[in-house]
């Protein structure tokens, strides 16, 4: 496994065509990144839900379970 590593911001990306340089990420999972940022952006707006944090924190706390439960199924002989 690795680390994850946020942008720094759209005006500190650097690229090589492959990777951006500042944050070390593929520039295909960048783009994957936002293009599920958007569809989760979107999905908020058409619900009109005005309780933004707590949607996120719920999102952050069911995709921190879901991955651990992933790892351990994947990590059962």
């Amino acid at each position: 496994m690795r680390q994850f590593n946020h942008c720094k911001g759209k005006d500190a990306c650097r690229d090589d065509s492959e990777r951006c340089l500042t944050c070390g990420r593929k520039l295909t999972e960048v783009a994957r990144t936002v293009f599920l940022m958007n569809e989760l952006s979107d999905f908020v707006i058409e619900q009109d839900y005005d309780n933004v944090d707590e949607f996120a924190a719920y999102i952050a706390r069911k995709l921190v379970k879901k991955v651990k439960h992933r790892r351990e199924i994947a990590s059962t002989p």
